[in-house]
């Protein structure tokens, strides 16, 4: 009989945690079931643009992007979500990314490309939450449109 390890005890066993991306909430920089992420423990307090490795509330995992830090944690939100996630403290980080493989090519978070997306990507936030809320409200319209005919 095996018993599958977690993140946390693949983490403290090995030093380090590679896998495939799960979900579409770190779009367009990870896909799902493609690319791959190196997570590697936390040493200190972490940064805005880190991307941690965190326990949900809920149970469960989460591979989201810091966008504030504050005095008493972290307020994080994926990619390509418009939902911020609050009062995200150390005590619920499991470990930061630091590498991941995307299409087949390795990148660091210490690339001027990555730090360069990263920041761009934040600063462009809120015209994509615009941008998506037009698409929302022209999908709906269209939806009424086409219930009427």
């Amino acid at each position: 009989m095996s018993t599958a390890l977690g993140f946390e005890e693949i983490l403290k066993r090995d030093g380090v945690l590679v896998y495939k991306t799960q979900g579409v909430s770190m779009r367009p920089m990870l896909k799902q079931n493609r690319d791959l992420v190196t997570i590697r423990p936390v040493s200190g307090r972490l940064k805005k643009y880190d991307v941690p490795l965190y326990r949900k509330k809920g149970g469960g995992y989460l591979l989201h992007r810091i966008i504030a830090v504050t005095e008493n944690g972290y307020v994080i939100r994926g990619d390509n979500t418009y939902v911020k996630e609050l009062n995200v403290t150390d005590n619920d980080i499991v470990g930061v990314l630091t590498a991941f493989k995307r299409k087949g090519k390795d990148y660091t978070v210490e690339s001027n490309g990555y730090r360069l997306y990263a920041r761009v990507w934040n600063f462009l936030y809120p015209l994509r939450k615009v941008r998506n809320f037009i698409k929302r409200s022209i999908a709906a319209k269209k939806g009424k449109s086409g219930k009427n005919k």
